[in-house]
């Protein structure tokens, strides 16, 4: 998959290092996956919640953090729509929110 905004979660981990590690693994399993559906993604990462047939809720450095991803799975992309604290992610609108 293309990855279109991940510039941003190198900046999130510049300023949150203890999520370094997990962002790092997550990009590397995306820019190498060919997935189709949102099923597919959660066969690789259990813990990911499907919020829609395209956007998917991760959780960062042990649940701490929250990642939302809207994929294009017909055309390959992952857009990062936002990463944030938990606390933050319990105030936004999941379905709709695109900080990036």
């Amino acid at each position: 998959m293309r990855l279109v905004a991940s510039s941003d979660l190198v900046v999130f981990w510049e300023v949150h290092p203890e999520t370094k590690a997990s962002l790092v693994h997550w990009i590397t399993v995306v820019s190498s996956a060919q997935w189709q559906s949102t099923g597919e993604v959660q066969a690789l990462f259990s813990k990911a919640k499907a919020l829609n047939a395209e956007r998917v809720r991760f959780e960062v450095a042990g649940g701490n953090y929250r990642l939302i991803v809207a994929f294009k799975f017909e055309a390959q992309i992952a857009f990062v729509k936002f990463i944030g604290t938990h606390k933050q992610y319990d105030a936004i609108e999941a379905l709709t929110i695109s900080v990036f």
